[in-house]
């Protein structure tokens, strides 16, 4: 029960911030413009609604206002035709009849009590009064219409109106109680049987009375109902609440001078519409109280403030400025979700690479938090260490990797201070090495941290340092070793080498110019050979050109590569040393004529010798290279045994105090003691014929050069070295004689 389980989800947070979401700043900006051009949309669109949800409610205002318009204009001529039949009826009452045919003072009373008790019910009708046939007052209920005259076309008897006929005025202002209030009064005809006129009864009907029994039923009180004549005065509606600008407040004032623009369009059309940037106007000409005489025509108008439209939609413009904050939260919120969903795929995406390259190379990782446990490791850790991946988790990394106190402490302080650590290690007593790096890092949270190790097997690489160090160790021999490239580039060379040829540490010479130039004219032939017999043995003289002092004997072995092809040369040089016996003297030798000696000893004999002695010799140089088929520098064992049986030929008949002496690999020198020119030809002739009986006269050039006056044996050898030039020049008989003296 006690047992720890191992979680093999040890970390659940991101393991460095590349794998988290990166805002760029291209996508900062995308995401910017696109919310900036979503929002001015919206504001856009949004206003647009209020603005036309405002223009419908004018509109809707305005139609319903000119239906109104319409009932109050068709009552309001309904009432004043009524008010016709009323005052026809109050010109027939039997009262009126009765004061007519007796006007008595009872009769008086009786009418105008009972006009008084009319003018008490009857809201609209501010008086009567009866004048006689000639136009003057007989009877009145109140004094303020004294100044109203009867019309001159009913004083001057005009016959196209009586009888029942009612004659209805203009509307006209009265001031009653110091109030002014306008009134349209009707006249109608008393008549006798005979159709003489009796009088005339007048009623006084106020208009403002008449448009208040109307009104309410229709209009709302913030929208004053207005009536104007035919030349724009105002009849009714002067008690407005909060008017528009330019609309006339006062009775009897003209919207033709206050407004102008509205009247024009008012005074060109029975009816319509007009619009301000404050407000809403409705229309509509009507005809009140028309007679025969006249036509009465009025203006209808109602308006309303677009503040008051605002504040009827104002619940609505509420509710559209909350969708469009909605809807441009909800598209902004949108817009950020795709871009961050678009940006957590890219770090998927990021992520996954990252785990591929960390978990899925040949390179072992492991990943450790900052108390050192191993939370993560991939195949190839597991594989070199060998052991399974479930049993490295949370295991110590010091256990796993067998890390020393000390160099466990040098890890966490360098991952404590941000800096990375290499260290190579060796495990399982010392039969694997690795190379361990470690880096630290961190997650979102400043307080996770982990570190990425890594390390390689090079164990491998190790033995292979060891085993070139102890390649190193043998080739640094008393031997001169180089390896170069088939070109002659030098790759790699010993000490023995480096001091023998006087050249850098880390030269890159061609071999061909450090071996001087007789070496670099034959490198094509001894690139045949080595293609032939995969090995070349040659000699190198010395001269001034060259870099070393004495003559070498040189080796190249080539290496081939797995397709049979050249690839690198190796190349020996050795010094050819002389012989102890070059330095002893000829009388501790065995006879000189019975050997061949080094051109040393030979020099030495020649000293020895009197000048008069010097006189009577000649100096024959041989040289036994074939033309063409083997070279100064050639396959030294051919040569060599070349060499060796001309000697052996040369030595059987060999004259009595001539001396054979070696000179170089190929050449030969004979000292001639006792011979003059002549003799000195002939011998070189039987040589040849010798020579030539044997099959060794191939390639053989002698150059004859004799004692004309006193000179060093140097100087005597470059004489015949001269002439053996020539003899390789001639092509006769290959033989030359120089600086000869005469016979």
């Amino acid at each position: 029960m006690f047992k720890r389980q191992t979680n093999k989800n040890v970390s659940k947070f991101l393991l460095i911030s590349a794998q988290d979401i990166q805002w760029s700043r291209q996508q900062v900006l995308a995401l910017l413009s696109q919310v900036s051009v979503m929002l001015i949309s919206i504001v856009i669109f949004t206003t647009l609604l209020l603005s036309l949800g405002e223009r419908r409610l004018q509109e809707d205002w305005a139609a319903k206002r000119y239906s109104e318009l319409q009932t109050v204009g068709t009552l309001a001529s309904d009432k004043v035709n009524f008010l016709q039949f009323r005052t026809q009826a109050f010109s027939k009452a039997e009262l009126m009849n009765q004061y007519l045919s007796n006007p008595s003072e009872l009769q008086k009373e009786k009418l105008l009590k009972n006009w008084d008790g009319l003018l008490t019910h009857i809201p609209e009708l501010l008086g009567l009064s009866l004048f006689d046939p000639q136009g003057n007052p007989r009877l009145k209920t109140t004094n303020a219409f004294d100044n109203v005259a009867l019309p001159t076309v009913v004083v001057n008897h005009d016959k196209t109106m009586g009888g029942n006929d009612i004659y209805s005025s203009q509307i006209q202002f009265v001031s009653i109680n110091g109030k002014l209030i306008p009134y349209v009064y009707q006249l109608a005809w008393i008549e006798n049987p005979d159709q003489s006129i009796r009088g005339y009864l007048v009623t006084y009907n106020s208009i403002s009375e008449v448009l208040q029994t109307i009104k309410p039923a229709f209009f709302n009180h913030h929208s004053p109902l207005l009536l104007f004549g035919s030349q724009g005065m105002l009849y009714a509606g002067a008690s407005q609440e909060q008017p528009l600008k330019k609309i006339p407040t006062t009775l009897g004032s003209s919207i033709q001078q206050t407004y102008p623009e509205l009247w024009q369009q008012m005074a060109n059309t029975n009816f319509g519409q007009y619009h301000n940037e404050l407000g809403t106007f409705v229309f509509l000409k009507v005809e009140l109280a028309a007679n025969n005489s006249a036509i009465r025509e009025y203006y209808l108008m109602s308006y309303i403030r677009h503040e008051d439209i605002a504040a009827r939609f104002e619940q609505w413009r509420y509710i559209l400025i909350f969708f469009g904050v909605l809807i441009g939260s909800l598209a902004t919120a949108l817009l950020y979700t795709r871009h961050r969903y678009q940006l957590e795929k890219n770090a998927n995406v990021n992520s996954i690479n990252l785990a591929s390259s960390l978990f899925r190379n040949q390179q072992s990782c492991l990943i450790v938090n900052s108390s050192g446990r191993v939370l993560k490791a991939n195949r190839q850790a597991a594989k070199t260490l060998s052991v399974e991946i479930e049993a490295l988790l949370e295991r110590r990394l010091q256990r796993v990797l067998q890390l020393e106190d000390d160099v466990y402490q040098s890890l966490t302080d360098a991952m404590e201070n941000g800096k990375h650590w290499q260290e190579i290690v060796s495990i399982d007593e010392d039969s694997c090495t690795i190379t361990v790096s470690a880096q630290p890092g961190k997650t979102q949270l400043k307080s996770e941290r982990y570190w990425v190790v890594t390390f390689e097997n090079i164990t491998e690489l190790t033995s292979a340092k060891q085993q070139g160090y102890f390649y190193q160790l043998l080739s640094e021999s008393n031997v001169a070793t180089a390896l170069t490239d088939t070109n002659g580039q030098l790759l790699k060379f010993n000490h023995k080498f480096k001091k023998l040829l006087d050249i850098e540490a880390d030269s890159q010479d061609n071999v061909m110019e450090l071996l001087g130039k007789e070496f670099s004219q034959q490198w094509a032939d001894i690139n045949s050979r080595l293609s032939l017999q995969g090995k070349w043995k040659g000699q190198i003289f010395a001269d001034a050109d060259t870099r070393f002092a004495n003559s070498l004997k040189a080796s190249i072995q080539a290496e081939h590569n797995l397709d049979g092809e050249i690839e690198y040369l190796v190349v020996t040089l050795q010094i050819l040393k002389l012989q102890k016996s070059l330095q002893q003297l000829p009388s501790q030798q065995a006879p000189l004529s019975s050997m061949v000696v080094p051109l040393s000893e030979l020099e030495v004999h020649f000293s020895t010798l009197t000048e008069p002695n010097r006189e009577q010799t000649c100096l024959l140089i041989m040289d036994i290279n074939p033309e063409g088929l083997i070279s100064h520098i050639s396959d030294i064992d051919h040569l060599e045994k070349r060499q060796k049986d001309i000697e052996m030929q040369l030595l059987i008949d060999l004259p009595i105090g001539f001396q054979i002496a070696h000179w170089r690999l190929g050449s030969l020198v004979i000292l001639l003691t006792s011979s003059d020119s002549v003799q000195a030809h002939k011998y070189a002739m039987s040589i040849m014929d010798r020579l030539e009986q044997n099959e060794f006269n191939e390639g053989i050039n002698i150059g004859i050069a004799g004692y004309p006056e006193p000179q060093s044996f140097e100087h005597y050898l470059s004489n015949a070295e001269v002439a053996l030039k020539r003899a390789k020049q001639t092509g006769n008989q290959n033989i030359c004689q120089a600086f000869t003296r005469k016979a």
